[in-house]
């Protein structure tokens, strides 16, 4: 048997691991259950590479979708947002004021982000995809265009993210042609 050891207020408990396994199934159980209520679960399930699980997961972390009016915002609060920064944007020039010509540096992805969702959706995007999967279609389309594979993920995960953000907010099916339409 094995154990694993927790720290709660500072003193030290070992719990037997075969213990969990029924209490985590029945956590999954009502996990599904109270997402089966929600009337975007149906829609939500249409998208490749969303189980049940993801997408009760998804439901349960964003609650709304209203709560982003773009899919930047929801990529920033995923943690799939690049964060920019510039030093000295504008520059005094002959006594005006003028935009600087130098272009804000990368600095990486958004550190103040939602760690859940954001391994929802990377996940989504890691998962081995299934012949005939529109979404491994453009994941190998990126990559056919010479991207590499880490940004080719993160671009399939930022997609992902638009996916279900347009159809959670429009409540619209999933359509394999409309991606392939963007795709080429």
């Amino acid at each position: 048997m094995s154990s694993i050891t927790l720290k709660v207020n500072g003193s030290a408990h070992t719990v037997d691991v075969e213990l969990l396994l029924p209490l985590r199934r029945e956590a999954r159980k009502e996990l599904l259950r109270e997402s089966k209520k929600h009337p975007a679960n149906q829609l939500l399930r249409e998208i490749p590479r969303l189980g049940p699980i993801r997408v009760a997961l998804l439901i349960a972390l964003v609650q709304t979708p209203h709560r982003f009016r773009t899919k930047r915002q929801l990529w920033a609060y995923s943690g799939l947002a690049l964060r920019t920064r510039a030093s000295g944007e504008y520059r005094f020039r002959e006594g005006q004021l003028q935009r600087s010509k130098k272009s804000p540096t990368v600095r990486g992805l958004n550190p103040d982000h939602n760690h859940d969702l954001k391994g929802l959706f990377k996940s989504a995007a890691t998962q081995v995809s299934a012949p005939g999967d529109p979404l491994g279609d453009f994941y190998q389309n990126l990559l056919a265009r010479g991207m590499k594979p880490a940004m080719a993920r993160l671009t399939l995960a930022r997609k992902i993210a638009a996916i279900v953000l347009k159809i959670w907010k429009k409540g619209e099916r999933f359509d394999p042609g409309q991606l392939k339409r963007q795709c080429a």
